[in-house]
């Protein structure tokens, strides 16, 4: 690897792009002002820690305490929700969590993810329970006083949630619940005061809310990823668990409804993840671009580059307005804002995948250096690279937003 000596430290700021060349004309005032916040909450108190989560090791370093709890100081969990719970109580809240999860991936991808999985999905599907339910589970997930899981995903079934893929059991026994089950890959178990499960209940699917300290639950050892290395995954063990009706969230035999609401809110989530991901990849490469000089110019000057850019800026503003129309539509009274959610899905991760693989060919050698020997300086393209495969593959893989699509165009009764 041939390297130079000036190389940038990855905590170093690049100039913002967007606010530049993309004209946001689809949010309402009140989403502008939420993305300034939250960018500014970014900035000062994740930016600072996201070289160490992106580089750390989830069984020796473990949850992220420092950035969850800065993030509760600033109040980003409460953006979500009503103010009943307290919450903000805005009139756009999805569209201002998107935006929110979008400057948060910006700096880091494992902090916007832990965000996604504590409010959008464990908090938006206890949103959709009772009041008291609210109170009990959802207004300290606002205050970032316990942190909310989310359990739909098994070793045997991820994609599919179909009654028969999911092995997860709960049985009515008198006036108690016994669950049963093994599920996987499920982010922030190993800090959980509750995960919100979703289990089979005879021939239909019903979630529950259940207490991570209740007799039977078990929390393995944490995964070690390729990337998203702050974002604690682990496997969650139901052995006999028993649970009351309170712990049952809606009705019995909708747990399906709720989940995949849920998830629909949780994939505009992750294409949002995805455009803030792209765009820091975006602006750190331009600036390497203009400040690298090869064979006395400097490589902005090679038209390749100036193409390729041109290419993705135009990409990453077309899967923006994407997340957004979706979100808008969800805040709008559409529980399922198809297509635009399985487009934004697409689109936003698949960017961020292309995006960070040319930030690092444009970076050559260090951009595929985590730490370089002779100075300790970090890559600062580097962990996106690594962090932005997972958008294509969780919360609906992209194959699965392409089949939801395909079924809008030709319809299900030829696609399946």
């Amino acid at each position: 690897m041939t390297t130079t000596t000036d190389r940038p430290s990855s905590t170093a700021v690049p100039r913002r792009l967007a606010d530049a060349i993309y004209h946001d004309l689809l949010s309402p005032d009140e989403t502008h002002e939420i993305r300034r916040r939250v960018r500014s909450a970014a900035k000062q108190s994740v930016a600072p820690l996201a070289n160490r989560i992106a580089r750390g090791d989830e069984r020796r370093d473990g949850f992220p305490r420092d950035a969850f709890e800065a993030l509760a100081g600033h109040g980003v969990f409460g953006i979500p929700f009503g103010k009943n719970v307290g919450g903000d109580g805005l009139q756009f809240p999805a569209t201002a969590t998107a935006v929110a999860v979008e400057e948060l991936a910006y700096y880091s991808n494992s902090v916007a993810a832990i965000f996604d999985v504590h409010c959008i999905l464990a908090g938006n599907a206890v949103n959709q329970g009772t009041e008291a339910q609210r109170q009990r589970w959802l207004a300290p997930v606002v205050t970032g006083e316990i942190v909310g899981a989310f359990a739909t995903s098994e070793p045997g079934a991820s994609s599919d949630l179909s009654p028969a893929a999911v092995s997860t059991v709960a049985e009515r026994r008198g006036d108690r619940w016994i669950l049963d089950g093994h599920k996987r890959w499920i982010t922030n178990s190993v800090v959980a005061a509750f995960v919100v499960v979703l289990a089979r209940t005879g021939d239909r699917l019903s979630t529950f809310i259940v207490p991570t300290d209740t007799p039977g639950v078990r929390v393995g050892t944490p995964d070690r990823k390729l990337g998203n290395r702050g974002q604690i995954t682990a496997d969650v063990v139901f052995d006999g668990v028993e649970l009351d009706d309170a712990a049952l969230l809606g009705e019995e035999g909708g747990g399906l409804k709720v989940a995949l609401q849920t998830l629909t809110y949780g994939r505009i989530g992750i294409a949002a993840t995805g455009v803030g991901m792209a765009q820091a990849a975006f602006d750190h490469t331009a600036d390497h671009l203009r400040t690298r000089h090869a064979f006395g110019e400097p490589l902005v000057a090679k038209q390749h580059w100036q193409f390729l850019m041109a290419d993705r800026a135009t990409e990453i503003a077309m899967a923006r307005d994407l997340y957004l129309k979706a979100a808008l539509r969800l805040d709008a009274g559409v529980a399922f804002p198809e297509p635009e959610a399985a487009m934004a899905k697409v689109r936003g991760t698949e960017v961020a995948v292309d995006m960070a693989r040319d930030a690092v060919q444009a970076f050559g050698g260090f951009g595929f250096t985590q730490e370089l020997g002779a100075d300790d300086s970090s890559s600062p393209v580097e962990a996106i690279y690594r962090d932005s495969k997972i958008g294509e593959i969780y919360e609906g893989a992209n194959e699965i937003q392409r089949w939801v699509l395909a079924r809008q165009i030709f319809g299900r009764e030829l696609t399946g």
